[in-house]
């Protein structure tokens, strides 16, 4: 079972016209509303310069895979708090007329971290050990945004532990068992007091949005082609489970995606997880860019039964892969995975 590539990928590229996403375009967020039957996007964007601020830009598709910009300025920029280096890599859900959208974030903007430098992400040198971690080694942290119509945006603040490196944070699209719940991947969690050798997936469950008091470990690296893993897409529910898509980091540090489903009534279980990739990065506009060998999604939707997966690409294109939402799912169900926790 694959994902397959849309032929008029990457269905973004840089927009030389605009200085802000005139060196990156990649790994976006997307919500798929069925009553207008449009596709609203946020993405990733960056300028070609030294600094490499990150912003986030609007797109819009009728079809699902033709996507138009919606202004020649950002949507949400950084501003000058804990998010004032970098927005990025937002996953959108959708709770009645409100849009929730949580992305990633840092306190100084990255530098050109493709040249391998020695300090990957920039931080001030005035830094003292007095400051706090965030500040002294440019954490990277997951916020939260709210809007009704992706012109005006409610920056909620920070909702994961500002003493961690932690993203990948994701909202389930509804509440469960009357909790909002929320994955995530600290990067620090690792060892044998946390149960993973590497980065991994982890769970948590609150009654509000900027508080969630209690973690427990999701999924971890399990087959050859994973090493550190992360949650990609807001899940989607189907009668079979949550249906989740992630990336995985190999021993080659080529990104794959996997596919899990989710217990509907406790998504802490894992009730089936695909052993093999969904999709491994193979073509040109995933090769090459700033990060060679990245696909990332961050946005998903089911359009007429198939489902759409929106992703990055080398961290420089957006790119469109799909499959039947069904024969994914009837794949998965052959899958079952044994129940470590009652």
């Amino acid at each position: 079972m694959k994902l397959k590539r849309y032929e008029g990928n990457p269905i973004l590229s840089p927009n030389p016209a605009n200085g802000w996403e005139s060196a990156v375009t990649a790994n976006p967020g997307a919500w798929y509303d069925e009553e207008t039957r449009q596709v609203k996007m946020l993405y990733r964007a960056s300028a070609a310069d030294q600094e490499h601020k990150v912003y986030l830009g609007l797109a819009v598709s009728d079809d699902g895979y033709t996507f138009r910009r919606v202004s020649d300025r950002p949507a949400l920029a950084p501003s000058e708090g804990f998010d004032a280096g970098c927005v990025e890599d937002p996953r959108i859900v959708k709770m009645g007329e409100w849009y929730f959208i949580v992305y990633a974030s840092r306190p100084f903007p990255a530098g050109q971290y493709w040249l391998k430098t020695p300090n990957v992400a920039y931080t001030p040198p005035y830094a003292t050990p007095d400051f706090p971690i965030s500040l002294r080694e440019s954490l990277s942290s997951s916020g939260l945004a709210l809007t009704r119509d992706f012109k005006s945006f409610i920056r909620a603040g920070r909702i994961t532990d500002p003493t961690l490196d932690d993203r990948d944070a994701i909202l389930f699209p509804e509440k469960v068992g009357g909790k909002y719940v929320l994955l995530h991947r600290p990067m620090s969690w690792v060892g044998p007091q946390y149960g993973t050798e590497n980065p991994a997936m982890w769970i948590t469950f609150s009654d509000d949005m900027m508080k969630w008091p209690e973690s427990v470990l999701l999924a971890k690296a399990q087959y050859a082609w994973e090493c550190k893993i992360g949650g990609s897409t807001p899940p989607i529910k189907t009668d079979k489970g949550w249906l989740t898509i992630y990336h995985a980091v190999g021993p080659d540090r080529q990104y794959r995606l996997g596919a899990m489903l989710l217990d509907l009534e406790n998504p802490a279980r894992v009730s089936h997880r695909l052993p093999d990739w969904l999709m491994q990065p193979e073509t040109d506009y995933e090769l090459n860019g700033y990060y060679h060998g990245c696909i990332f999604p961050c946005g998903n939707c089911v359009i007429d039964g198939t489902l759409f997966v929106y992703y990055g690409g080398a961290d420089k294109y957006v790119g469109l892969a799909t499959c039947p939402l069904q024969d994914l799912l009837d794949e998965l169900v052959s899958c079952p995975v044994e129940r470590e926790r009652s």
